[in-house]
């Protein structure tokens, strides 16, 4: 008797399984949504999230709500995301984030630096703007130095921003920063932020600050019409946006964005290494290799064998340089 030829595979057999209730069967595959829209997160709002199509301020936003096939996968201000559905932004219409792409930067916080719970703040932006009054409240350094320990970290370029310089000099505060050679733009409340406006133009940008710093005028500032966008945004899905949310407005002439993070006061550190912030720096980056292990970088009497301190000595690295990143290092302890 001739033995009967084996089946040959058949990719069903593995792609299609029955029903829970044991109806028709489901597949496992899932649609790579080739044709999906992209699109920029602008708001969240309680399980709706509201898009501008190619990152378009000019184009209608649309409401969306997360595919299921995505699970949990965290959505946030900035991201990059696919859109499948209507994508009309119509009244009472509802698209589906499909996608959502690899993100280049992010801003990440803790509720304090022991909370194991890493909340990504805004994704994609390329510059985190730390907004500082001069005077009313008196300015501290412990909180732009907790800030720029979470822009080198996440990857975003830090820009300080000096609000009220018609109450006090700008000199001695700024002059904590000057050796780590990022930008420091002052303002004042009688005239307009050009220089500020300038560094923002064509960037996904963040805003953080403590209340009272000027950060609303600044805002209101940049984006004539910012109470008309905050409305657009907050006037489809369920129609609030809270303080407590962060915010894409447009800039003029859709020349980039600036994310408003009202809800961020401080920064949890718990998610941060001394050597992702030292990997922000070209200069010293490579030679903390050499270090010892567990070594954070903030030299004797702590660490005794850092190798930062060699560098100095070998005069590549300036003595201020280093001094200026160990105080900002100090964050972490």
């Amino acid at each position: 008797m001739t033995p009967a030829r084996p089946r040959e595979y058949d990719e069903s057999d593995v792609r299609v399984r029955p029903g829970r209730r044991g109806s028709r069967p489901r597949s496992k595959r899932r649609p790579d949504h080739a044709d999906a829209t992209e699109a920029m997160v602008i708001g969240v709002d309680r399980g709706r999230w509201t898009c501008a199509p190619d990152g378009d301020a000019s184009r209608r936003p649309v409401t969306a709500m997360r595919a299921r096939e995505l699970g949990r996968t965290p959505i946030v201000v900035g991201d990059r995301v696919g859109l499948s559905g209507d994508v009309s932004g119509d009244v009472d219409t509802l698209a589906r984030i499909v996608r959502v792409e690899e993100r280049a930067t992010v801003l990440r916080r803790t509720a304090d630096d022991t909370d194991p719970y890493e909340r990504i703040v805004v994704a994609n932006a390329a510059q985190l703007v730390i907004v500082t009054a001069l005077a009313d409240p008196e300015p501290r350094t412990g909180f732009v130095d907790r800030c720029l320990v979470a822009a080198y970290a996440g990857g975003l370029s830090p820009v300080l921003c000096l609000t009220k310089s018609d109450l006090a000099d700008p000199g001695p505060f700024s002059a904590h920063y000057a050796e780590l050679e990022f930008p420091v733009v002052v303002t004042r409340r009688d005239r307009p932020p050009d220089e500020l406006a300038a560094l923002l133009d064509g960037q996904l940008s963040a805003l953080v600050g403590h209340s009272g710093v000027g950060k609303s005028t600044l805002v209101n500032a940049l984006v004539p019409d910012a109470e008309r966008a905050v409305g657009a945004v907050s006037g489809v899905g369920k129609g609030r946006h809270t303080t407590t949310a962060a915010l894409a407005l447009p800039l003029p002439d859709g020349r980039g964005w600036v994310v408003d993070t009202p809800g961020v006061r401080s920064f949890g550190l718990a998610h941060v290494t001394p050597g992702e912030v030292i990997a922000a720096f070209d200069d010293m980056a490579a030679a903390v290799e050499d270090c010892p292990r567990g070594c954070g970088h903030l030299g004797p009497p702590a660490d005794p064998e850092c190798a930062l301190d060699a560098l100095v000595a070998s005069g590549a690295l300036r003595p201020a340089r280093l001094a200026a990143l160990r105080r900002v290092l100090v964050a972490l302890r």
